[in-house]
């Protein structure tokens, strides 16, 4: 008995068919494949990951284990003695290349008629500026001013300050002046002009006398 289509539209290429849906097979099998072997891809990244961090993790705890048996192991006095003893022979460095020459060049410069120098002290600090200390006698509060407001203009000395004061029998006034001297910027002769001298008469200044061996 023969077969009989109903159908409005018969459809006899059933070869087609089959050759469609075989491809849209292979592709639906090709992107599921694809997406299987990248979140394996991924699945391993993300246990390697995990595995090295744990290692980076294991290697800095050994670390700080280390850190903390050495910690235990220095000797806090002999550390601080060998500290000690690295400042002072900085100290000594900063010193041996300290110019007295270019020094009292800036003091030549700057030193008004009426005020003279009695004493120098330099000294390291614990930041390695160099501070200067002078004892200066003058006649009047103004001409120390002067003198100070000379100093910082040569750009050589900073934070210059009156630390004491005190008026001696014969009237002068006699002054502990601290700044911070730069010893790298001191040239061998000072450009600053010399403030102009007071019009009354004034003593010889007394040659400088430093406290410290050169």
């Amino acid at each position: 008995m023969q077969p009989i289509n109903l159908s409005t539209r018969p459809f006899y290429n059933h070869r087609l068919v089959r050759v469609t849906l075989g491809v849209l097979s292979l592709l639906v099998l090709a992107f599921t494949a694809f997406n299987v072997i990248q979140v394996l891809r991924l699945t391993s990244r993300d246990a390697h990951v995990r595995t090295e961090a744990e290692r980076a993790e294991g290697d800095a705890g050994k670390l700080r284990s280390q850190a903390a048996s050495i910690r235990q192991t220095i000797n806090r006095d002999q550390l601080s003695a060998v500290q000690s003893a690295a400042h002072e022979a900085n100290q000594l460095i900063d010193r041996r290349a300290f110019s007295w020459t270019d020094l009292f060049n800036r003091f030549e410069a700057t030193l008004p008629g009426s005020v003279r120098i009695a004493s120098v002290t330099p000294q390291v600090d614990q930041q390695g500026r160099m501070l200067v200390a002078v004892t200066v006698l003058s006649r009047r509060v103004e001409d120390l001013d002067g003198f100070i407001e000379a100093l910082e203009k040569t750009g050589a000395f900073q934070e210059v300050l009156s630390r004491q004061e005190e008026a001696q029998e014969d009237g002068t006034l006699r002054s502990v002046i601290q700044g911070y001297y730069h010893v790298a910027n001191s040239p061998a002769q000072a450009s600053a002009p010399a403030p102009t001298p007071d019009p009354a008469p004034a003593a010889a200044p007394a040659p400088p006398r430093a406290e410290e061996g050169r």
